[in-house]
């Protein structure tokens, strides 16, 4: 199975698997008109596998988490069958439904990889940018679902070691700001927040690795999880 980076002389090469056919078509659609090349639209995800163990040059694929035969987690094992095999190839999946427990699921898998709800791509522009960041290796949560797990856990244990700024910090880090954009929303300077950032990943005990991947993580630890 494959995944690597894709040359900047070409489009991004995509493959698509959603057993709703309008809605495969419509993301199709919308990638093109972002200047994707979508190379490979199936219905299952035992399809793209297959698809994928032939094919040595995609850079990401979008799948819908249900889908035949049991529609419960098809897609979340299709990217742990990725992972395990050693693909590197950047996965986005969709879910109809806010699920904590499948989005912890999905970022554990480790970086390049994306979830989002299915109403979220509706906008071309976030799908197309939500794609070009997991075949860059980034990663990339719905915001609307991170928000629900930071409110039902913010105040447990897990974050009993940070201080309320870095709390605030942390908030907006899972809602996708850049440290420029926390600056800004918290009215503080670039390097405070930057302080801010690195005694959070201390308390958490979060190692270095990629920076979007490493935050993502934070996140995750903030909610009680080790990613």
């Amino acid at each position: 199975m494959v995944g690597g980076e894709n040359s900047d002389s070409r489009p991004l090469r995509v493959a698509i698997a959603d057993d709703a056919v309008l809605l495969r078509e419509g993301i199709g659609q919308l990638l093109r008109a972002g200047g994707v090349d979508v190379v490979a639209s199936v219905d299952t995800a035992e399809q793209l596998l297959q698809f994928l163990d032939d094919e040595d040059s995609i850079d990401a694929v979008v799948l819908d988490i249900r889908m035949p035969p049991t529609h419960t987690d098809e897609g979340l094992r299709a990217l742990e069958t990725l992972r395990a095999a050693g693909s590197t190839v950047g996965v986005l999946l969709l879910s109809m439904y806010t699920t904590a427990a499948f989005a912890i699921r999905a970022m554990s898998a480790g970086s390049g990889t994306g979830y989002l709800l299915k109403d979220r791509v509706a906008d071309g522009d976030t799908l197309v940018n939500a794609v070009r960041s997991v075949a860059r290796g980034g990663s990339v949560v719905d915001p609307e679902v991170v928000q629900l797990l930071v409110s039902a856990r913010s105040s447990e244990a897990a974050v009993e070691s940070l201080s309320s700024r870095e709390v605030d910090v942390l908030r907006l880090m899972a809602e996708g700001l850049s440290n420029a954009g926390i600056a800004a929303a918290l009215h503080l300077s670039l390097r405070t927040v930057e302080s801010h950032i690195g005694h959070i990943m201390s308390k958490l005990d979060i190692e270095d690795t990629t920076e979007g991947h490493r935050r993502v993580l934070a996140v995750l630890r903030f909610l009680g999880r080790d990613g």
